[in-house]
């Protein structure tokens, strides 16, 4: 897809060079400790927390790669408003923080939040979203 309805192109976020790292087995912490402002390490902690039933832990991992991939989307031209789409892989590491930052508030019971974030991912990419269960 080249544009949402509104004629919006799509942002597409720089490769992430973290990724072969977490593919490599590299723990998440060390990932994120050396690159902080990589979504996708961040992301994958919050996803490990949230498996492991730690919901405030989760929290704060989700809410930080929700928001270093918001200051990425910003450095690629996004304006707020637009489709991030699922398919463009660098775009996941994003993605995934929201899904995880809305399922995590749903943990703890931030459901206004909750609410918020999916309908963030929904309208970023309904493919991540349906990709992410949510």
């Amino acid at each position: 897809m080249d544009s949402d309805l509104l004629g919006i192109p799509p942002t597409h976020l720089p490769d992430d060079p973290t990724a072969a790292a977490l593919e490599q087995g590299v723990a998440p912490d060390q990932v994120a400790a050396s690159a902080p402002a990589s979504s996708l390490a961040w992301a994958v902690l919050a996803e490990d927390a949230l498996a492991d039933d730690r919901p405030v832990e989760a929290y704060a991992y989700a809410r930080t790669g929700y928001h270093r991939g918001l200051d990425a989307l910003r450095r690629a031209g996004w304006r707020g408003q637009g489709p991030v789409p699922w398919e463009h892989e660098p775009n996941r590491g994003f993605l995934r923080a929201l899904a995880a930052l809305s399922r995590a508030a749903g943990a703890i019971g931030e459901e206004d939040e909750r609410h918020r974030c999916q309908e963030f991912l929904r309208a970023s990419s309904a493919t991540a979203g349906r990709e992410l269960g949510l």
